[in-house]
């Protein structure tokens, strides 16, 4: 199995490249009015418009720094009825890949219930590595605000705005 790894401030991420659809450079967003601060817009890609996350403002309370390094992760997100929907993670420095023969990932034995996405981990010379859950990254009100079907958007949760 094959990772993207990225960071989050000093923090490094793995996630499963089977989720990933392209790695492209960060772009202009259009701004969503009202949304929570850690969505960072959307975006015209292949004639869809792609909600697009910014992990470094979920995770640590400030956006993603603008740098060379900083690109959009579009990624399969799934339901749990299997239905598969194009979500944007804005995260930092996407410079480097591993494999599964690099690294073996654990459970910490810590969970955090504000962070379900969160998955297990591995280390290696540099350090800790968190793998990044997908499926868990939005809670359901955010995932049918976000990424429901043309003409049948919702309201943004009172509670996560």
């Amino acid at each position: 199995m094959m990772y993207i790894l990225f960071s989050i401030g000093n923090d490094r991420y793995a996630l499963d490249s089977s989720h990933v659809v392209e790695v492209v450079p960060r772009v202009d967003l259009w701004q969503v009015p009202k949304a929570p601060a850690y969505v960072a817009g959307l975006f015209r890609y292949r004639g869809r418009l792609v909600p697009v996350l910014d992990l470094c403002q979920l995770m640590q309370g400030q956006p993603c720094p603008v740098r060379l390094s900083t690109r959009i992760l579009l990624v399969h997100s799934p339901d749990n009825d299997g239905t598969s929907h194009l979500l944007g993670l804005m995260v930092e420095r996407v410079t480097d890949t591993l494999t599964s023969h690099d690294v073996t990932f654990a459970p910490s034995g810590i969970s955090a219930d504000d962070a379900p996405y969160l998955g297990d981990v591995a280390t290696d010379e540099h350090g800790m590595i968190h793998r990044l859950r997908v499926e868990s990254l939005l809670p359901a009100p955010m995932r049918v605000a976000l990424l429901s079907q043309p003409g049948k958007q919702k309201p943004w949760p009172k509670q996560l705005s």
